[in-house]
């Protein structure tokens, strides 16, 4: 069999965000036998994608073939790679590798997103030793560490699955380990490419209520289709804080803005309720927090990153018994420049998905 050429759009300065990214060939990481080769059928274009574009969350090691919104073939798979099958459909998310060691107290406990030693993203990172750089999913082909590929679950279409495995997983993992379900009610805010899958996620979780909070509202007809029982508009809605707080049991926040009202979103939350951040802004700035809401209340305020590949299977489990339907646009690889751009000035609705 010949060796495979990796192929892909490769963003070589920060001016690659404004639809400048380049065809070309690239030489993905070293081989190893725990590795797994995947022909890309679909890949999700994810905001992180412009922030590692244009070096937004620090100097990019350019050149750069961003995505990690993974679904296709595994063509080649690792002689110790036991759960993956050559010729499988398969998914890889945001994390290529973590530590991966017994005696990790993240990777030890399923949680190998939060590991603390030695984490590589799925594009734009430098793996240790001569090992290489980790190159994503814009491209022809994809090499990621067998413990990071997940097989994708009969019933769910691969264009609908692949936004999950970086969008979806993000709010996804939030609502269900802070208690999202029957009984409880969930704001989601931001209803963009990730609040859209939480209003959904927290639907197929079985929340009781749930409340798309967003900017404008132009969006409202789309939030309640998605499966949302009421919408907040802050820039229409007078004294929207006031007439709707404490309401809700639990916030995921997908906005990232320093100067978002934040004060406001807390006060949302019922007594002992939990605001979680999931949105990652330039240079990592939140507006202050008043220490007397936290304190007055005895409400929590947290992060989460992505989801571990356990999680992510979870997931995509549900997402296929539930049948659930992110609201994707198609775009084939060939525009990938167009639809970065389009990206950037937010017309995607919610989600673009490039084809090969």
């Amino acid at each position: 069999m010949s060796a495979t050429k990796f192929q892909g759009w490769l963003g070589k300065d920060e001016e690659s965000v404004k639809g400048k990214m380049q065809w070309g060939e690239f030489e993905p990481k070293k081989w190893t036998e725990d590795d797994v080769d995947i022909e890309i059928s679909h890949c999700g274009i994810c905001g992180s994608d412009l922030h590692m574009l244009s070096s937004g969350w620090g100097p990019t090691p350019y050149p750069c073939v961003v995505g990690h919104e993974i679904i296709g073939k595994a063509v080649k798979v690792g002689k110790n790679v036991t759960h993956i099958k050559e010729g499988a459909r398969v998914g890889v998310g945001a994390q290529a590798r973590s530590c991966l060691q017994k005696d990790c107290p993240d990777c030890s406990n399923g949680i190998e997103n939060h590991c603390h030693r030695g984490v590589v993203n799925t594009y734009g990172s430098v793996y240790p030793g001569d090992e290489g750089k980790s190159y994503g999913g814009y491209a022809t082909h994809n090499r990621t560490n067998a413990h990071f590929v997940l097989n994708i679950p009969e019933g769910l279409d691969s264009a609908d699955a692949a936004p999950m495995l970086c969008g979806g997983i993000t709010v996804f993992s939030p609502l269900k380990n802070y208690g999202c379900g029957p009984g409880k009610t969930v704001g989601i805010v931001g209803v963009g490419g990730l609040g859209h899958f939480g209003v959904i996620f927290a639907k197929a979780l079985g929340a009781d209520k749930v409340v798309g909070i967003s900017r404008k509202e132009d969006k409202k007809d789309d939030v309640l289709k998605l499966g949302a029982d009421q919408y907040i508009a802050t820039d229409g809605d007078k004294d929207w804080a006031k007439h709707n707080a404490q309401t809700l049991d639990l916030i995921v926040c997908t906005v990232s803005s320093e100067k978002m009202p934040l004060n406001d979103y807390l006060s949302l939350l019922k007594t002992k309720g939990t605001f979680i951040q999931v949105g990652a802004p330039d240079g990592g700035k939140l507006p202050n927090i008043n220490a007397f809401t936290l304190i007055a209340s005895g409400i929590k305020v947290g992060g989460s990153a992505i989801g571990s590949p356990a999680e992510i299977a979870e997931m995509l489990q549900l997402a296929a018994d539930k049948k659930v339907k992110p609201w994707i646009q198609k775009r084939s690889m060939k525009e990938a420049n167009q639809a970065v751009i389009d990206m950037v000035d937010g017309k995607a609705r919610y989600r673009y998905v490039l084809e090969n």
